[in-house]
């Protein structure tokens, strides 16, 4: 919230009113892949996709791409961004060249008339499945490896060079700042998990039905180990706050022994509610876990995640326990400006 006050003006195109759209300045609504048409494909995938709109989008809501177009138009370079093409065009220039890159490995694949009949393009894998590093293991003078040694490294003379006190030249372990064994367990004496969710990708279709149907008075559970919930006098439903080093949430209460005593669980994916929007790190209302995890990386060198180095306690929330906020729709009020009697979003 603080990162999002730097930039004089935050422009977004949604689909939802999400988050992200109700941190933004301006709000662009674009057409969801159900009310466009568009090609779908992976490049770890042997299959191309067609994907058809199922339904118009509402009035006035148009798709990415024309959204693009027009912002492009107002900036006058329209031309540049569409080469002189419609989307549908596009769609059909991106086929094209997934039909010539196939034609060069000798792979046919069907015109865009019938891939758009058919919905679908599948081809067999042309690389078969080989064990790791099979022609190193095989030969390992006529397939070197790209290290220094071209040989299998346990340890980096370059790594080691650079005197990075959390990475040396081999594999270590260096003891988290938050964990089970450090002084951070004496006040928050709970290891959070927070997986990814299986009722949503991330955080997307987090207000659809199969994501809401998880939820206890709409809000995100927290697992939690029958002990651990018997040493706080918690019972399964009750609604409770999580703390960590960095902020807090609500959450409720699902006792199961599917965790480990001391071990608790919250997925992502709960769309970001805080009780006071003017205030970064006020309590969030929809159990989201990025307001308790640490944002560093694991290393100087490494960058990666760490978000499971994280400690929690977690209490009974008491008093009114507010409402989730989340997934209530956008405010529409009159634009004074405009006497069609065309609403905006306030």
């Amino acid at each position: 919230m603080e990162a999002w006050q730097k930039p004089e003006t935050i422009i977004v195109h949604e689909h939802w009113w999400n988050a992200h759209a109700r941190h933004a300045d301006i709000v662009f609504p674009a057409s969801t892949f159900m009310e466009r048409d568009d090609v779908i494909a992976s490049g770890r995938d042997s299959f191309i996709g067609w994907s058809s709109s199922l339904a118009s989008p509402p009035e006035g809501i148009v798709s990415d791409h024309e959204i693009l177009r027009r912002i492009a138009s107002r900036l006058g370079v329209e031309t540049a961004f569409t080469e002189g093409l419609t989307e549908q065009q596009w769609l059909e220039r991106l086929y094209g060249q997934a039909c010539t890159d196939a034609a060069a490995r000798g792979i046919n694949i069907p015109d865009i008339e019938t891939f758009r009949d058919t919905g679908i393009v599948e081809v067999e894998a042309q690389t078969p499945e080989r064990a790791l590093l099979a022609d190193y293991r095989n030969d390992p003078d006529k397939f070197p490896l790209r290290t220094p040694s071209a040989r299998i490294q346990l340890a980096s003379q370059t790594i080691a060079g650079f005197g990075y006190d959390d990475c040396p030249g081999h594999p270590a372990w260096f003891e988290p700042k938050e964990w089970l064994g450090s002084p951070v367990a004496d006040t928050f004496p709970l290891h959070l998990l927070s997986c990814q969710p299986h009722d949503k990708l991330h955080s997307q279709w987090d207000h659809a039905k199969p994501s809401r149907r998880t939820k206890t008075e709409g809000r995100q559970p927290v697992r939690m180990h029958p002990e651990d919930a018997k040493k706080r006098s918690l019972n399964d439903g009750d609604t409770v706050k999580i703390t960590s080093p960095r902020g807090a949430c609500l959450s409720v209460v699902s006792v199961t022994d599917a965790v480990m005593e001391g071990v608790v669980q919250l997925a992502t994916g709960a769309w970001f509610d805080p009780s006071d929007v003017t205030n970064p790190g006020s309590l969030e209302l929809n159990g989201n876990p990025n307001v308790l995890t640490p944002d560093h990386g694991t290393s100087r060198l490494a960058q990666g995640p760490s978000p499971n180095s994280c400690l929690v306690e977690i209490t009974r929330f008491e008093g009114t326990v507010p409402q989730v906020r989340a997934y209530r729709p956008a405010d529409l009020v009159a634009d004074p400006r405009k006497t069609t009697g065309k609403s905006e979003v306030k």
